[in-house]
């Protein structure tokens, strides 16, 4: 092909203009592998900071240099422990979170305030728990008696004594639930709770029915600070374990279940190297 051939070919206009898609459509794959990178970068996942015992400005410098955002969502009188600390948080710390993401921060007050006593009394454990929590109340001890109906809330209990609804409480309080349970559904399994922090392990135990019993504490928690940080690192009884040899199934079960409204002694620790490792 000759030199005028060459140029003759280059200068059609049907030509040019195919040339001029292709360079546009390799300039818009490349802009947008730059842009799905800056994006996918944005977007990674980061590990969510512990904020427990944190004031919400100490948690806000932290949250700042982890890529997250910090919402306080409710609040609550904890004795003992600082004024205006972060005492639980929404995602966990040591979860995976997108870069951005919002945690929901609950917080000890300055002093007490009045809350209403809600009325409970024909809803389910799980429902009476959130609706304490939602009243800025705690679940306390889960005393069973029988009933047709397991974990069906009967009574209302603080210090031995049925609460009316609408009685004024200091926000905070613990309140105990009066719950029934069948012959048929008396028994519950024992939950691994190793490894979980102090108030995540309450969490699982009053969701399986069970109360906390003793807490020993080692020598690595020195103040209130310590122990709402402290995780477990033993429980007595053991948490269910299926299919554990050379025992049949049956004497696992017995073994590792107990009857709803018992109660497990947790050993806690501030020293993660006490945490044994999960077989």
């Amino acid at each position: 092909m000759t030199h005028m051939s060459i140029k003759k070919f280059f200068t059609n206009w049907i030509v040019r203009n195919l040339l001029l898609a292709v360079i546009f459509v390799a300039l818009f794959v490349l802009a947008a592998n730059v842009l799905l990178g800056v994006i996918t970068q944005h977007g990674k996942e980061i590990i969510v900071p512990d904020f427990t015992n944190l004031t919400v400005q100490e948690a806000s410098r932290v949250a700042s240099a982890a890529g997250v955002e910090l919402a306080v969502s409710d609040s609550m009188y904890i004795r003992r422990m600082k004024p205006g600390a972060v005492y639980r948080q929404s995602p966990e710390a040591g979860e995976h979170v997108k870069e951005g993401r919002k945690i929901r921060l609950s917080i000890n007050t300055l002093r007490p305030k009045q809350v209403p006593m809600p009325s409970l009394v024909g809803f389910s454990l799980r429902q009476a728990k959130a609706e304490l929590q939602r009243n800025g109340l705690r679940l306390g001890k889960l005393i069973y008696v029988r009933d047709l109906a397991t974990n069906n809330v009967i009574s209302q209990q603080r210090f031995g004594r049925e609460i009316a609804p609408g009685r004024e409480l200091p926000s905070g309080s613990s309140v105990d639930l009066v719950l029934g349970l069948s012959v048929t559904d008396e028994k519950t399994f024992v939950p691994d709770l190793v490894g979980q922090q102090y108030q995540r392990a309450v969490d699982v135990l009053q969701e399986s029915s069970l109360n906390v019993g003793r807490l020993v504490f080692d020598a690595s928690v020195k103040d209130y600070a310590d122990s709402t940080a402290a995780v477990v690192y033993s429980q007595n009884p053991g948490a269910y374990v299926p299919f554990v040899e050379p025992v049949t199934m049956r004497d696992t079960l017995v073994a590792n279940s107990l009857r709803r409204g018992s109660s497990v002694t947790l050993y806690l620790t501030v020293d993660r190297t006490r945490i044994p490792e999960k077989r």
